[in-house]
């Protein structure tokens, strides 16, 4: 089941599943935050971070 911190990474087009194997440990650094905060203020904290995210593990259909 998917948990709100994936549907987010998902709708910015990162493939949880290979973020999450990649590094686990800024996988659940960046879930802990996100749970705490509000999702706008999560992506304004972590947009360079997210962009480049996003090139590493782009979600692919």
């Amino acid at each position: 089941m998917e948990n709100e911190f994936e549907k987010y990474l998902v709708g910015k087009k990162i493939s949880p599943e290979k973020f999450k194997q990649a590094e686990p440990a800024r996988y659940e650094e960046f879930e802990t935050l996100f749970l705490q905060i509000h999702p706008k203020s999560f992506t304004s904290q972590k947009l360079y971070l997210i962009n480049k995210i996003r090139r590493m593990y782009l979600l692919t259909n």
